[in-house]
C-alpha cells in the first residue's frame, strides 16, 4: 500500500509538503506542486479519506445501511447511491444490518465515529431511537416515515398490478405469498393485492407467509404446493421467492404458464435469465438509489428539498411465467 512517505520520497520533498499540496493548505511553489502531483499519479496514491476529512474538518463520506446484501435488490439500490455520490466526489461506506435494530445502531455509531456526514438507510423496521439524536442528515430508502425524507416505490400500485395481471390472464385459485408484515413496503403491496382479489367475484385467494431470503423461499415453495395443490396463480413477495416457486412447480411437472402463472416483485437481474423468464413487478431500484443520494447531498449542502417524500412508479414486466393478456 502506497503511503504519503512514498510520495514524498518520489517527489523529493518532505511529508509535510506533500500534505500541504494534497490538502490545499499553505504555500507550495508551482514546481513543487507539479512534482507532488506527478508522484501521486505515478504511484497511484489514494489519500485516507477519514484522515483528510478530520484534518480539513470537511468529510466526503456517506453511510448506507441495508437490511440484507444477499438479496440482489439491495445491491442494485446501493449501486444507484454509489454512482451518484462518486460523480460528485463523495465516497460510500456500506453496513449490512441483517434487519436487526441493534446491529443497525452499531453501524450508526461506527459511522458517527468515522466522520460520516450523512446516512441513507433502508431499514427493516424504522425506529425513531436510531436517528432522532443524530446531528447529520438522514434519508430513508425503500422505507418511509413522516418525520424523515424518503425515497420509495409505489407499493400500493405494485400489488394491484400483480393481482390484475393474474386475473386478466385467467387465474382463479390464487395464492399471495406474503413477506414479513413488519416491513412496510412488503405489507403495503400484499394488502393492495389482497383487497383487489377479495373484491373480485369468482376468485379464491389464499395467503402464505415467507421470509424474503433464499432459505425461506425454498421451504415456502414446498409448503405452497403441499397446502394448495390447485393453485393456478401466485403473487410472490419478491423475485427470490417467485424463483423458488417456479423451480418447485417445474419439478412437480406443472406447466408454466399454461396451468400455473407466477409473478414476482422487484425485477432483479436474474429474472430475465430464468427459464421460463419470470414475470414480475419492477421497482426502479437504481433510480431510487440515485434520487436518495441526490436528496441527501442537497440536505448536506443546506439546499431545500422540493419534496420530502418521493414516490417512484412501478411497472408490470410481462415475461414467460404469465400468459398473454386477454
Amino acid at each position: 500500500m502506497v503511503t504519503i512517505r512514498d510520495v514524498a520520497k518520489e517527489a523529493g520533498v518532505s511529508v509535510a509538503t506533500v500534505s500541504r499540496v494534497i490538502n490545499g493548505s499553505g504555500y507550495a511553489h508551482i514546481d513543487t506542486k507539479k512534482a507532488v502531483d506527478l508522484a501521486v499519479s505515478k504511484l497511484q496514491y489514494k489519500p485516507n479519506e477519514v484522515a483528510r476529512s478530520l484534518y480539513k474538518r470537511k468529510s466526503k463520506l456517506i453511510g448506507l445501511i441495508l437490511p440484507d446484501i444477499t438479496n440482489p435488490f439491495f445491491p442494485e439500490l446501493s449501486r444507484g447511491v454509489e454512482d451518484y455520490l462518486q460523480r460528485r466526489g463523495y465516497r460510500l461506506i456500506i453496513g449490512n444490518s441483517d434487519g436487526k435494530q441493534e446491529k443497525e445502531r452499531e453501524y450508526i455509531n461506527t459511522f458517527s465515529q468515522n466522520n460520516i456526514i450523512g446516512i441513507i438507510a433502508s431499514t427493516s423496521e424504522y425506529n425513531d431511537r436510531n436517528y432522532k439524536d443524530l446531528n447529520m442528515p438522514v434519508v430513508l430508502l425503500d422505507r418511509t416515515t413522516e418525520d424523515l425524507p424518503a425515497v420509495y416505490a409505489d407499493q400500493h400500485a405494485g400489488g394491484e398490478l400483480a393481482a390484475a395481471a393474474l386475473m386478466e390472464r385467467g387465474s382463479k385459485e390464487i395464492v399471495i405469498v406474503r413477506g414479513p408484515i413488519t416491513i412496510k413496503p412488503v405489507r403495503e403491496r400484499y394488502q393492495s393485492a389482497l383487497e383487489l382479489l377479495q373484491n373480485t367475484e369468482g376468485v379464491n385467494v389464499q395467503v402464505l407467509d415467507s421470509t424474503l431470503s433464499f432459505q425461506g423461499a425454498k421451504s415456502c415453495a414446498k409448503e405452497l404446493f403441499d397446502k394448495y395443490p390447485k393453485t393456478d396463480g401466485v403473487i410472490a413477495c419478491n423475485d427470490i421467492v417467485a424463483s423458488a416457486i417456479l423451480q418447485e412447480g417445474l419439478r412437480l411437472g406443472r406447466l408454466i404458464p399454461e396451468d400455473l402463472q407466477i409473478i414476482g416483485y422487484d425485477d432483479i437481474p436474474m429474472c430475465a435469465l430464468l427459464y421460463p423468464a419470470l414475470s414480475t413487478i419492477r421497482q426502479p431500484a437504481y433510480e431510487m438509489g440515485e434520487v436518495a443520494a441526490e436528496s441527501l447531498i442537497k440536505m448536506i449542502n443546506k439546499e431545500p428539498l422540493t419534496e420530502q417524500h418521493i414516490k417512484l412508479d412501478v411497472a408490470f414486466i410481462d415475461r414467460q411465467t404469465t400468459r398473454k393478456g386477454m
